[in-house]
C-alpha cells in the first residue's frame, strides 16, 4: 500500500460521497444549509478522515482518524434515516445508500482491527 488512493475503503467512500451529492440534490430548497449541508460534509469527513489518518506516522494515530470516519459515517446513517422518514429519499434510495454505509462500515471495522 503506497498511498491512502490505494484504500479500498477510501475509495468506496469516494464513490458514496459522489453518490451523496447527486442523490439530495433533489431535496427541497430550504435544506440547502440544513440536511443537503451535514449530509455533504459527513460523507466528505469519512473518505478525508482515512486519507488524513494514513498520512500520520503511527497506527495509534490513524485508529484515531479511523473513529472519526466511523462517526461522521454513523451522523450519515443517522441523516439517512431523517431523510427517508422526511419522504425526501424513497424506500429504494434509503435502501441503496444505507447499503453503501454499511457496507464501508464493515470494511472500516475490519480494517481498524489490522491497526491495532
Amino acid at each position: 500500500m503506497k498511498t491512502y488512493r490505494d484504500l479500498l475503503i477510501w475509495q468506496k467512500s469516494i464513490e458514496l460521497v459522489v453518490d451523496i451529492y447527486k442523490g439530495i440534490e433533489p431535496f427541497p430548497n430550504f435544506e440547502e444549509y440544513g440536511l443537503k449541508s451535514q449530509m455533504r460534509r459527513c460523507s466528505i469527513s469519512i473518505a478525508s478522515n482515512i486519507a488524513e489518518g494514513f498520512g500520520r506516522r503511527s497506527n495509534k494515530d490513524f485508529r484515531r482518524f479511523i473513529d472519526i470516519a466511523i462517526g461522521s459515517l454513523f451522523e450519515l446513517q443517522t441523516q439517512l434515516e431523517i431523510c427517508k422518514r422526511l419522504d425526501y429519499l424513497n424506500d429504494e434510495q434509503f435502501s441503496i445508500y444505507f447499503e453503501q454505509t454499511r457496507e464501508i462500515e464493515r470494511m472500516i471495522v475490519a480494517f481498524r482491527k489490522t491497526l491495532n
